[in-house]
């Protein structure tokens, strides 16, 4: 008698995905997103490339979705600045996590008067509303889209510094980590080899949700003038750009706006997924 092979069924977290809506429709935004980001060299036109005489020319065949005041073809930036938007927003989340997770690390490994003073650094940060901390960043490096990047992360790192310090301190007292210590093991590998693994989950959640934060953080940066400069087509000073001609040609501004808006948004519905599908109190 023949012996059937077991079928693979799919992991609990992938099967819990599959059943989210919001994540199915937050990930597939991602992925369009995404594409249009490498193919954007291929399916639109130079960014840059002016033409007076074309200026603020509705919706049509030849520019679908219009022109803007210097004539340049509004598609073409959108798709062109998809890249940068996702470029900004990752980096600024690699950075911040970079910084906080050092600094979580840190403090809740050594505890005592290293815990007490960054933990201080860390409430600094947060005593500054975000948007105008970021602006005083970016007016003192100089306003251009790197500089955006490091202002942003700069301002985002401590909620990742505060979550790994409470995932620290709640775990250097379990039993694998002291018999990590029994055996020898240093700092270093404490925080490398024992603790930080265990603090991947929630910064992983939360990275989801800033990478959307970030952007439009950046998008806002850019419209007052702090971020990226013209005639860069990154979406908040395109807004700029075009606010004063939105009565004549709603669409020159309308369109980066509303890649700010499902960019936000798909991130937004990823982290939301993320955060039902990686709580261990989930159920199947």
């Amino acid at each position: 008698m023949a012996v059937l092979a077991p079928v693979n069924r799919p992991s609990r977290p992938l099967r819990r995905f599959l059943r989210n809506p919001g994540g199915l429709i937050g990930a597939s935004l991602l992925v369009v997103l995404i594409l249009l980001a490498l193919l954007a060299p291929i399916i639109a036109s130079d960014p840059i490339n002016q033409n007076i005489a074309e200026r603020l020319k509705p919706p049509s065949a030849q520019h679908i979705l219009g022109t803007d005041q210097l004539g340049r073809d509004v598609w073409a930036r959108v798709a062109h600045g998809t890249g940068i938007s996702l470029k900004v927003g990752f980096g600024v989340v690699v950075l911040a996590v970079l910084i906080g997770v050092l600094v979580g690390l840190l403090a809740g490994t050594l505890g005592g008067a290293w815990d007490n003073l960054l933990m201080r650094v860390t409430d600094i940060f947060f005593a500054f509303p975000s948007l105008i901390l970021a602006m005083a960043i970016a007016a003192a490096l100089g306003p251009n889209l790197n500089n955006t990047i490091i202002a942003v992360a700069l301002v985002s790192w401590p909620i990742y510094a505060r979550l790994v310090r409470a995932s620290v301190l709640a775990l250097r007292e379990r039993e694998f980590v002291e018999a990590a210590r029994a055996l020898g093991a240093g700092r270093s590998r404490l925080m490398l080899r024992h603790l930080l693994p265990n603090t991947l989950t929630p910064i992983f959640v939360q990275a989801s949700f800033d990478v959307g934060g970030a952007i439009l953080t950046a998008a806002g940066l850019s419209f007052i003038g702090f971020g990226a400069q013209p005639p860069t087509p990154e979406w908040g000073a395109m807004v700029s750009e075009t606010r004063s001609y939105i009565a004549e040609a709603i669409w020159a501004p309308t369109a980066p706006a509303i890649g700010i808006l499902l960019t936000v948004l798909a991130f937004n519905l990823l982290g939301d997924a993320l955060r039902d599908i990686l709580d261990p109190r989930g159920r199947d």
